[in-house]
């Protein structure tokens, strides 16, 4: 039986042995350091995950391995292996957004009207937001949390999320307090059209879209001109290194900057 890879090894092991018939299976390879890297890969691959139900963290082992290739193409390995599976993706779907925009634009014009006016908010903070070593041990375990953190996009997915925390691990110490509040201030970041929130020296600077972004002539930002008019004496509107910002003062917690922006959000 001819081997092409990664799936066909995990195949053939599975289909050694039925029912209640046990049986065993060996597979025999050259020493290690006459391998390639890729087949080292792959070998450790099949030790890590020989429990029942492996097969799809396998089939993405083996992705990640190969190289996902041309998304419509025949080619079965690329240039993935190389940025990594969430860059690839955050990459290709910047692309279909910019043809929509600009070659289709005619054929979206639906989604021009109801497209929001960044992707995402980023937040720098010189506030603690994190999951301890202390709360939670395993390194792989945290990167797991914090990787699902930052998939949720509701709030009840974030209801949960710290249930499912409280309940595994204890309550919550304060550094992952800050860490779930912090993914709130980003969403409402987003919906404000805040390509970036800023939040240390107990001041709040949210960094607008570049100024041809048609988010300027749009509702929202009328409500933060609207706020700024009604609370000038603690806030500022601003350009700086070419780039138009927006500060609040006196914000001394994440929860503070959480009520401030939904403020004027909801106004």
């Amino acid at each position: 039986m001819p081997i092409t890879g990664l799936s066909d090894l995990h195949q053939m092991r599975g289909r050694v042995g039925r029912s209640n018939k046990k049986s065993f299976c060996y597979l025999l390879a050259p020493p290690t350091y006459s391998l390639t890297s890729d087949a080292r890969k792959r070998l450790n691959a099949l030790e890590q995950f020989s429990e029942l139900g492996s097969g799809f963290k396998i089939s993405m082992r083996d992705l990640d391995i190969r190289g996902a290739g041309d998304l419509l193409g025949a080619e079965q390995s690329g240039f993935i292996s190389d940025i990594g599976f969430e860059m690839y993706q955050k990459i290709l779907d910047e692309a279909i957004n910019e043809l929509k925009e600009e070659e289709f634009k005619e054929l979206y014009a639906e989604y021009d009207k109801e497209k929001e006016f960044v992707d995402e908010c980023q937040l720098d903070t010189d506030m603690e937001i994190l999951i301890p070593n202390n709360y939670v041990n395993s390194i792989s375990e945290r990167l797991k949390l914090y990787n699902e953190l930052s998939s949720l996009s509701e709030k009840e997915q974030l209801i949960e999320y710290e249930a499912k925390l409280i309940d595994r691990f204890g309550p919550l110490p304060k550094e992952v307090q800050e860490l779930i509040l912090s993914l709130r201030l980003r969403w409402i970041g987003k919906n404000l059209g805040f390509k970036r929130i800023s939040l240390k020296n107990e001041k709040l600077t949210g960094y607008f879209p570049p100024q041809e972004n048609p988010y300027f002539q749009s509702a929202t930002f009328g409500k933060v001109l609207e706020y700024f008019k009604k609370n000038h004496k603690n806030c500022e509107m601003k350009e700086l290194k070419g780039k138009l910002i927006f500060r609040i003062k006196n914000i001394n917690s994440i929860q503070e900057a959480i009520e401030k922006t939904n403020s004027i959000l909801m106004a």
